[in-house]
């Protein structure tokens, strides 16, 4: 299971009852930031917007690609290291509104991760350091350092020392001196 709290709800599905979890102004304003940080082409601005308005946190050089979709309602659950690129249509998610209940959860994000285009990210999920996620994938579970993962369901393509291996020689990506 992800790391998420679970709140139980009475009545009518949670998302009936989300302005009692969350403040109306709230999502209005973090939904403003994000709408604008979605077309903006300039990074570094949407970094600033994130840090500033939407009290995320997000490591130096990281990169967001052109409609990056973030949580409109705790945004400030995610965390993103550094120099990690996250594509294009990506969805990163901190809650989820279920009919008897809704979660939250953390997701952190390492540093010189790459995900790819079109990727959902749930709740409750840390993606390692170096890690790899392939384009399209649901990440529904925490993802190792330095593997490259990918599908529906998510499944560890390589293993860190197999993409190490994979890499030994690669003139960009290898770890041999230039």
């Amino acid at each position: 299971m992800r790391r998420t709290e679970r709140y139980q709800v009475k009545g009518a599905n949670s998302l009936w009852h989300v302005y009692k979890t969350v403040p109306f102004w709230k999502v209005v304003k973090n939904f403003a930031v994000i709408q604008l940080a979605r077309y903006t082409p300039f990074l570094g601005m949407k970094n600033w917007l994130y840090r500033t308005f939407l009290r995320m946190k997000v490591g130096d050089q990281t990169s967001f690609a052109l409609m990056v979709m973030l949580d409109v309602m705790f945004p400030e659950k995610i965390s993103v290291g550094r120099n990690t690129v996250i594509g294009y249509n990506t969805t990163i998610l901190a809650h989820e509104y279920l009919i008897k209940e809704f979660r939250l959860g953390n997701v952190e994000i390492g540093s010189e991760v790459m995900i790819g285009a079109n990727s959902t990210i749930l709740p409750g999920v840390t993606i390692g350091d170096g890690a790899i996620v392939s384009a399209g994938t649901l990440v529904h579970k925490d993802v190792p350092a330095g593997s490259f993962v990918g599908g529906n369901p998510m499944r560890v393509i390589y293993t860190m020392e197999e993409m190490e291996k994979r890499w030994a020689n690669d003139p960009i990506y290898g770890k041999s001196e230039n």
